[in-house]
């Protein structure tokens, strides 16, 4: 159905305009109405409020809804908050599969199993950054499209009906020159900061127009930080990770091209005389240091067979609050650990039946060889525990990476040994021989054999190893970017306000009206300021609410 839209001052309007873009006369239910008019977008029509919506504009339709934005944000804000409640996967060391069921119990089993261990990465997240970064560009452009059309067509000589049933109005007889007075109080608006456009007797004042884009440079802000923050996703872009490095050791940084070596750990303690006395005979480090070297891989970098060639790039003592940084890559000092450690060791295989000894052989501890010979027998390694513990269902688990309680389980086959070999646990420590007691566990091949080290000499132990908290974050600039454009854009808003002032003179009446979108009663007493200056005294609450209509 054709609807026509053309006002009586000849301008064409848009389909869904209840102000006219040009004169402002009310138009369709508008115009029947009696109450102050909504001076939104000024009238000028906006997409989502078709009549007759096609499968696009009901897309449209729902993104530009702010109502929408809000549930949105409130969601994402929810499930930031789950993320916070146990550490993320990103964060750990230790195997994500055990460490929240035995930290947390069943909830955070539970936990781990809902993937709330990985929320920030999660595709339901990514999900929810991107409609909401999708609402804020279709309601900006829903909206920022008809009010920069509508401001910049600005007419100075407004329908009696639009200047009447404002918020802010005024009307009354005048005398003298009709346009003196309106030159008259256009200059006092000018002391008001006001831009005054003349008309002959009609007269636009208008100050402040920019703090209508606020909202729109927020979200502009607010678009590039949700940019910044999904850009974090992409490989290389972001990362955050700690690695431990025992001194003399070099370590690979994964997901980059650099190595970084721990040529020294160095820790310092108060002395007792240095602590107060609740603290007395408790070793409180007073400084931690890396002495840091950060090298290149030039060569072999993804080579399994062959050692990669480094190059030297940078060298840094890495204390708290003072990281190595290097081309966006951070190392800071994240903790030690000054434990000595099983690094090697050097067992020997015993007959028992014979008391013959056989070995000894050589056994890392983090990177063991898959098979040892000790004389006639071999060794076969066939599982690895760095931690061992016994689950719930009582079979052999680790419960993190590092080496706490490592164990090792061969199947040992020889001279009269089973074809097929038979198990054997052993536990490099001697202590954890005893916890677990390796005897019972390894019987009835613990009668007739047994693994062991003979004297320390055969025993290496680790330097201190120092955790390092490994960053980089390209995306980290633009949101700061992000935040500071979206910080403008609310300033402009909150602290500044569009102030409009229409009048007309006709036949000596003088008919006002006056618009602001924040602060009415600043912009009554505007008006009655320039009122009282120009010679008519009017009470700022005798302008409010729609003053004196006729």
């Amino acid at each position: 159905m054709f609807q026509n839209t053309k006002c009586e001052c000849g301008h064409q309007n848009h389909v869904g305009t209840v102000l006219c873009e040009s004169c402002g006369k009310p138009l369709g239910e508008q115009l029947l109405s009696d109450e102050p008019l909504e001076m939104r977008y000024d009238g000028v029509a906006r997409r989502s409020q078709k009549a007759n919506p096609n499968f696009i504009d009901k897309i449209w339709n729902f993104f530009s809804s702010v109502k929408i934005a809000v549930y949105l944000i409130i969601i994402t804000l929810l499930a930031s908050a789950l993320g916070t409640i146990f550490r993320q996967e990103s964060l750990l060391s230790e195997d994500p599969a055990t460490y929240y069921e035995i930290q947390h119990g069943t909830i955070g089993k539970i936990y781990y199993m809902l993937g709330l261990s990985r929320t920030y990465e999660s595709w339901w997240f990514t999900t929810l950054l991107v409609m909401i970064g999708t609402s804020l560009v279709v309601c900006s452009l829903d909206r920022v499209l008809p009010l920069y059309r509508a401001l910049s067509k600005q007419q100075i000589r407004k329908h009696l009906h639009f200047i009447l049933r404002q918020k802010v109005v005024h009307k009354t007889q005048i005398s003298g020159d009709e346009t003196e007075f309106i030159n008259k109080l256009g200059e006092q608006l000018k002391k008001k900061r006001y831009r005054v456009h003349q008309d002959g007797t009609a007269l636009l004042a208008e100050k402040n127009r920019f703090s209508r884009w606020g909202p729109y440079i927020n979200h502009i802000g607010l678009i590039l930080f949700l940019l910044a923050v999904l850009a974090r996703s992409i490989p290389g872009f972001q990362m955050d990770m700690y690695v431990a490095v025992q001194q003399g050791q070099t370590v690979e940084i994964e997901g980059t091209p650099y190595y970084i070596k721990n040529e020294q750990f160095t820790v310092d303690y108060y002395t007792d005389d240095e602590l107060p006395e609740p603290l007395k005979g408790t070793a409180r480090p007073k400084l931690f240091e890396t002495k840091a070297v950060l090298y290149e891989c030039t060569a072999n970098c993804n080579n399994l067979t062959q050692e990669p060639v480094l190059q030297e790039v940078y060298r840094h003592d890495i204390v708290m609050n003072n990281p190595m940084v290097y081309e966006g890559l951070k190392a800071y000092q994240s903790g030690f650990d000054a434990t000595p450690r099983l690094e090697a060791v050097k067992p020997v295989l015993i007959n028992k039946e014979t008391g013959e000894e056989f070995g000894p052989f050589d056994l890392e501890i983090r990177n063991p060889k898959t098979s040892f010979e000790a004389g006639p027998y071999k060794l076969e390694l066939r599982s690895q525990f760095m931690e061992f513990a016994i689950d719930e269902n009582g079979e052999p688990t680790t419960l993190s990476r590092d080496p706490n309680a490592p164990a090792y389980l061969f199947i040992l086959s020889g001279p009269g040994l089973k074809q097929d070999g038979e198990p054997y646990l052993y536990f490099p420590n001697q202590i954890d021989k005893l916890q677990f007691n390796q005897d019972a566990i390894n019987r009835p091949i613990a009668d007739r054999f047994e693994i062991k080290v003979n004297g320390m000499e055969n025993v290496k132990l680790s330097g201190p190893i120092t955790y390092l908290n490994i960053r980089k974050d390209k995306a980290l600039p633009y949101i700061w970017i992000g935040a500071t454009i979206s910080m403008i854009g609310l300033i402009m808003g909150f602290y500044w306000h569009h102030r409009r002032v229409w009048l007309r003179v006709d036949s000596g009446v003088l008919s006002l009206g006056a618009h602001t979108n924040k602060n009415f009663y600043g912009m009554r007493n505007d008006v009655a300021w320039a009122l009282g200056k120009a010679g008519i005294e009017v009470d700022p609450k005798s302008l409010d609410n729609g003053g004196n209509k006729t």
